[in-house]
């Protein structure tokens, strides 16, 4: 969690670009307002340094984008020694705020009462997943603070993005379908794996054809997490005509179940590309879920679906 001066100790900050001089430089980067609630970022799964680094650049990503902006991470199964409980968090933010409310009336200056959410927490999903978001809930309820639960990221036009790049990363797909060079392990079929049941398939499904228009090859959504989806989803793709299959995770990555990926793509037969872990687009989607919950001014390319 930061502090007034900056952010927690080995939490990366990227420093602001030096401003252009000219009619054609950039506009200045829009600022969080003076007293505005603390992002939270709320990170399923079981706590581990890869987790921790990943949830970290996120944040990072987000800061970059919003000068200013007061962040925590609280981990859905934290223990509070290592890894703080997303409830001990939004506690804390929200304690931070009454803290230098009472110190500014003690040194005499005019200060309003803090109104509204001490924090706004958004949800490191990709796609609905009730089981999470049901713990991710009580968390908050537990801070006994006030603060705002946000919809998780997608579906989104940059999360197919994402997914494309880390299918071309693993050789999978075409980096740039507009250079027409070929790729030898090119998928022919893409298998778009996700957890959260039907629900999370469905949503899943919407990136999915953004992602087809994309590569010109069929994508289908799975779930990760019910018994012989992701073999009948290859099934069905192979019976269509295609030959090379690509198991592609619709995930950020601490959702998922350890072997769970490596066992569903194994039984499908086929690559896979990595989760979406850290990339640019995931601490874009995160930030333009708190700029929306605060109907704020939000950084252009960030824009809600």
């Amino acid at each position: 969690m930061s502090s007034p001066t900056g952010p927690a100790p080995g939490l990366p900050v990227r420093m602001p670009r030096p401003r252009q001089s000219g009619r054609h430089r950039r506009p200045e980067p829009v600022a969080a307002p003076e007293g505005a609630p603390a992002l939270v970022l709320a990170v399923p799964g079981a706590p581990a340094p890869a987790m921790r680094s990943l949830a970290e650049e996120v944040i990072s990503i987000a800061r970059s984008e919003l000068p200013g902006l007061e962040v925590g991470i609280g981990y859905v199964e934290g223990d509070d020694a290592e890894y703080p409980t997303l409830a001990t968090v939004v506690a804390g933010v929200a304690a931070l705020r009454t803290e230098r409310y009472e110190i500014a009336l003690a040194a005499g200056r005019e200060v309003a009462e803090p109104q509204g959410p001490a924090a706004v927490v958004v949800p490191l999903l990709v796609g609905p997943d009730n089981a999470q978001m049901r713990r991710i809930r009580q968390g908050v309820m537990d801070s006994g603070a006030v603060a705002e639960l946000t919809d998780v990221l997608g579906p989104h036009p940059l999360l197919a993005e994402a997914v494309h790049v880390r299918l071309s990363e693993a050789g999978l797909a075409r980096a740039d379908r507009a250079r027409l060079f070929t790729v030898a392990t090119a998928a022919d079929g893409i298998i778009l794996a996700t957890v959260g049941g039907e629900e999370a398939v469905q949503a899943a499904g919407i990136t999915g054809m953004l992602l087809a228009a994309r590569l010109a090859v069929p994508v289908m959504a799975a779930a990760l997490d019910e018994e012989g989806s992701v073999a009948a989803i290859a099934e069905q793709l192979r019976g269509s005509g295609s030959v090379q299959l690509a198991l592609a995770p619709y995930l950020v990555g601490p959702e998922l179940p350890e072997g769970l990926l490596d066992s569903a793509a194994k039984d499908a037969g086929c690559a896979t590309a990595e989760a979406l872990g850290a990339y640019p687009a995931i601490g874009k989607l995160v930030l333009s879920q708190y700029t929306t919950a605060l109907g704020i001014s939000q950084p252009q390319g960030t824009q809600q679906r």
